[in-house]
């Protein structure tokens, strides 16, 4: 391990900070960049990010620090676990510090809100030529930093990149898979945001065992039609990145988007719901941008369209869900009929 280059993760909330004890617990030489001083000062000199990851204990050779040069300086591998309103500044900020050689890995579930772009396509308008790849998969943070057992995929074209990934991030109980469909992983991880806001609503309203086996099921039906009209893989649907992701978001109190979407259920404003969380919830940006998206290119998201008006508009949920199951039925299973049947 002594004679490897430094590993840099950029963003310093509960997965980034993850990510870098995962490696840093290995024996790697870990950079964990962050805005806050007085949070890199805690991970520095208690081991702690009592934060995002209150009672874990951190690697004592994990380092951090607000220096992006330093963060980055000599990294062959940087993992980029920003937010997404926030993915472009940081990636142009880091962008003289790059070099062509370096792996650029987004761990980000979320899209760009003006340009539509995922956050491998922020990286690739921003440095031209880099070697991207995105990680997305059924990761809830404070699980994997107690070691419960879990998975996820890093997708890529760029075969040596996905190897590397693997060799870096693989433990005893953190396992990787990879794939070539990056927009297909990457919206998977994006998308089931939204969903989970419903499902966590639906939790709060005291919604039975098969609305909520239905809920999932057609969620993935809408947002493996959306990502298809978009390029990606159907198939990828059907793994950790699809409905792994989905199961983990909609089913865990744990998840952010969840727990927004039960406060809403609870009656509480959405500012209200936000702002208790103390967290970014990717998935309320999402639902707004998808919807705009889904109008645009016609694409069928009954779904999106009815959390929409809950959210936003404050429509009752019962009139929306009445609405819903008053729709002309379509087709059960996604790409089975040929696409001019499909309602």
């Amino acid at each position: 391990m002594q004679n490897q280059s430094p590993v840099a993760v950029l963003g310093g909330g509960s997965f980034g900070t993850v990510l870098a004890n995962l490696m840093a617990e290995k024996g790697l030489e870990v950079r964990l960049w962050l805005r806050n001083q007085q949070a890199a000062d805690e991970i520095d000199r208690q081991h702690r990010n009592s934060h995002y990851l209150p009672g874990v204990e951190l690697a004592h050779g994990l380092r951090a620090s607000t220096d992006l040069h330093w963060a980055l300086s000599g990294a062959e591998a940087v993992f980029i676990a920003i937010p997404s309103n926030a993915f472009r500044t940081v990636i142009r900020q880091a962008a003289p510090f790059l070099r062509q050689e370096q792996l650029l890995v987004s761990t980000t579930k979320g899209i760009e809100s003006v340009t539509f772009c995922l956050m491998s396509q922020v990286i690739e308008q921003e440095v031209p030529g880099a070697r991207v790849g995105v990680i997305s998969g059924p990761n809830l943070a404070k699980e994997i930093a107690r070691k419960q057992l879990a998975a996820t995929v890093i997708a890529s074209t760029d075969s040596a990149l996905r190897e590397r990934v693997q060799t870096l991030l693989h433990t005893a109980y953190f396992r990787v898979y990879a794939s070539t469909d990056i927009y297909g992983v990457e919206l998977g991880g994006t998308l089931k945001n939204i969903y989970a806001i419903a499902a966590g609503l639906s939790a709060a309203l005291g919604m039975g065992e098969n609305t909520k086996s239905m809920l999932m099921t057609r969620s993935l039906a809408e947002m493996s039609r959306f990502a298809v009209c978009l390029g990606a893989n159907p198939f990828t649907f059907l793994g950790l990145a699809g409905v792994g992701d989905l199961i983990v978001t909609c089913m865990s109190p744990l998840s952010r988007n969840y727990r927004v979407g039960y406060a809403l259920g609870e009656g509480k404003s959405l500012e209200q719901a936000v702002t208790s969380l103390g967290e970014v919830a990717e998935g309320v940006n999402t639902l707004r941008i998808v919807k705009e998206k889904a109008e645009e290119l016609e694409i069928y998201m009954p779904l999106v369209a009815g959390l929409y008006e809950v959210v936003f508009n404050g429509a009752p949920v019962e009139e929306v869900v009445r609405g819903m199951m008053l729709n002309v039925q379509s087709t059960d299973v996604e790409f089975v009929l040929p696409r001019q049947r499909q309602a």
